[in-house]
Formats: C-alpha cells, sequence, structure tokens
C-alpha cells in the first residue's frame, strides 16, 4: 500500500468534511501528532479505528486503503487488492519480527557464554566468581522470556491434526516442549495434541 497516497487522501478527506487535525484526532481520542503522521505518510491509522475514521472521513475501508475514491463497478477488484496487500503486509511484519527474535536470543546466549568463561578462566574474587555465572543466567533467561513472546505473537501455529491456525497463550507456548519453533501444544479446534510448526499468515 501506498502510505503518503494513503495520507494524502486522509487530509483531503478531513479537509471536506471541514475538520482539522485537531478536531479528527480529539473525535478518535488521540493525539493531533499521530494524525500528521498519517498525512505524511510515516504511519498507517491502526485497524482498531479504521471504521471509526472511515465514518467521520465519510468514506470506507477500501478507499482508505487504497487512497482513493472507489467507482462502485470497480469495488470487488479494489477490495481483493486491499486484502492481498493487507496479507502481504501483516506476512512481512511477522518475517521481521521473528528476525527479532535471534537478534536478541544470540547476543544474549554470547554474552553469557563469555562470562562463564571469564570467571571460569580469570583470577578474581570468590564471590565475583559467582556472581557472573548467575548473572550470565539471569542474560539469558530474560533474553529468552522476550524471544518467547515475540515468537507467540509473530503468526500463528498450525495443527499437524486438523490444519487449523491460530494464536496460543504466551504461557502455552512458553511451557511447551519445543524443537526450533514447533511446539507440541493442544489445538483449541479438535483437542489433540500435536506437534505444531509456526507460519506466518491465517491460511494459504
Amino acid at each position: 500500500m501506498d502510505q503518503i497516497k494513503i495520507g494524502k487522501f486522509i487530509a483531503s478527506c478531513r479537509k471536506e468534511q471541514g475538520m482539522t487535525q485537531a478536531v479528527l484526532a480529539e473525535k478518535l481520542g488521540i493525539s493531533d501528532r499521530a494524525v500528521s503522521k498519517w498525512e505524511t505518510g510515516k504511519s498507517m491509522p491502526d485497524a482498531g479505528i479504521m471504521l471509526e475514521l472511515c465514518d467521520f472521513l465519510k468514506i470506507n475501508v477500501n478507499e482508505l486503503l487504497s487512497g482513493e475514491r472507489i467507482m462502485a463497478e470497480s469495488y470487488d477488484k479494489r477490495a481483493e487488492e486491499n486484502l492481498l496487500a493487507m496479507k502481504r503486509e501483516i506476512e512481512e511484519k511477522n518475517k521481521q519480527m521473528l528476525k527479532m527474535e535471534y537478534w536478541i536470543v544470540l547476543p544474549a546466549v554470547f554474552s553469557g557464554l563469555v562470562l562463564v568463561f571469564v570467571a571460569s578462566f580469570v583470577s578474581m574474587p570468590v564471590w565475583l566468581r559467582a556472581v557472573l555465572p548467575a548473572f550470565a543466567l539471569v542474560i539469558i533467561f530474560a533474553a529468552a522470556f522476550v524471544a518467547v513472546g515475540i515468537e507467540q505473537k509473530a503468526g500463528y501455529y498450525a495443527c499437524k491434526n486438523c490444519g487449523h491456525r491460530y494464536v496460543p497463550t504466551y504461557w502455552q507456548v512458553n511451557l511447551a516442549q519445543h524443537a526450533g519453533r514447533t511446539r507440541y501444544m493442544k489445538c483449541p479446534a479438535c483437542g489433540k495434541r500435536s506437534w505444531q510448526r509456526k507460519v506466518l499468515t491465517k491460511e494459504d
């Protein structure tokens, strides 16, 4: 989606309705800085307020995501294009989040190993030799908890038995047996336990 085009369209529709950025922001319960970022193409409205925004601007969601008014005869085609574009953006965002998981875990593990190595081979007081490995464990466990949270939110898990894709709770993911990003969990749809792989989209 073209955020610059969408931003200009939001600004145009806002002006058509005789509203300032501050007035629109107040109606939506957000800051006028957020509206300004939309209109300059720096960000997009959150999905949770899109319908309300469209209502105030007298447009529909497909027109908002297209950045222009849509004629009735081309509405279905544009709706499909917008859904595909949103699906691609969600998939890309999930990919970036999963990459971030590695950037959190790998440095934490490396730092922890360095601290353990230092504690094992460098001359130092006994109390410090005990503290360093403990601190290393804290770093690794903290990184692991954050990484699991990222993995849980990015994408879905696919049940091996029925194919249902869903987002489990943080603790379901955290406490499950796992091999990489495949976890042994109970599917909420069929109720069976299986090794469920991480997928990026709700459906293929």
